[in-house]
């Protein structure tokens, strides 16, 4: 018998219910973004202990609002047809024919499973992308040499945010729906934009005035360079890890947009290791913390 199949008995039941009460009083009523990524949206266990979680937050009275990848999903399609992603600065760029790949994926595959992972659990999740309720609007990234900012990338269909119009999500959750989204905006001549799932939670956080934005990811959090974790870090902070080349590739975007809804007031955000079974109710609903906390000062 595993350990998660242990049974537990009813006096410690009850008393993991009563430790979690001021926890589900504090946030009742608040609105939670979640960026889905990593193992945690690829392997099956950890598949249904999110959609566990994220019905549960939903029917004590919280609101999560969950924005997903799907890198690895969008690799895999592009090498059935034989074409290879190419990164910049942990950018994907994205050609026409690689746009129609990611929305196919994104808002199709990726974001119906998800649904039906949660509708299963006892939820009532909706599928959105940016184009729904006009909801984000964006424009071509030109992406600046990290080193070099005269060095400007052309990485295709990649977006950056112009604004964001929540109205969509915000009618979903007041009819007690759980909204999904596909990081995907849309141009003022409507094309289609791919845009990094990290910063389209990032963004919506802030729109949505959320308490707590959370990022699950294939890590423990942000760690150093021995690889030990960072519990807390100031804007301070990751500007000195950025600068040491300890924070890099993709943990960029995922950084930078964790720091924007910091310092825009969102109350905590917090990297977490999506691969540790409920770890979304084991940071929001208990004293244990996960992962690593950002803070704007």
């Amino acid at each position: 018998m595993t350990a998660s199949s242990t049974p537990i008995a009813p006096h410690d039941k009850a008393d993991i219910l009563a430790q979690a009460l001021p926890y589900i009083r504090q946030f009742h009523g608040k609105t939670m973004v979640i960026k889905y990524g990593g193992n945690a949206m690829t392997d099956p266990a950890l598949q249904q202990a999110f959609a566990e979680d994220v019905v549960l937050l939903k029917l004590v009275g919280i609101n999560p609002v969950v924005v997903h990848g799907g890198g690895p999903q969008i690799e895999a399609a592009l090498g059935r047809l034989g074409k290879k992603g190419q990164f910049i600065q942990g950018m994907r760029v994205t050609d026409a024919e690689t746009m129609e790949v990611v929305e196919w994926v994104l808002a199709g595959q990726v974001q119906q499973d998800i649904v039906g992972l949660i509708n299963q659990a006892g939820g009532k999740a909706v599928g959105l992308t940016g184009r729904d309720g006009g909801m984000i609007r964006a424009k071509q990234l030109r992406m600046a040499d990290n080193d070099d900012p005269n060095i400007q990338y052309d990485i295709g269909q990649v977006g950056d945010i112009e604004s964001i119009d929540p109205s969509v999500v915000k009618a979903l959750q007041d009819d007690a729906f759980i909204p999904v989204v596909s990081p995907i905006g849309f141009g003022a001549d409507n094309t289609s934009y791919n845009i990094n799932a990290d910063v389209v939670a990032g963004r919506l956080a802030i729109e949505l005035q959320a308490e707590k934005l959370l990022m699950l990811s294939n890590i423990p959090g942000v760690l150093n360079k021995a690889g030990e974790l960072l519990p807390n870090l100031t804007a301070k902070d990751i500007d000195g890890l950025f600068a040491d080349g300890t924070l890099s590739g993709g943990m960029l975007p995922k950084i930078a947009g964790a720091l924007d809804a910091a310092k825009s007031g969102v109350k905590a955000v917090h990297i977490i290791d999506g691969r540790v079974p409920h770890a979304l109710l084991l940071e929001i609903l208990t004293e244990q913390a996960f992962g690593t906390m950002i803070r704007s000062n």
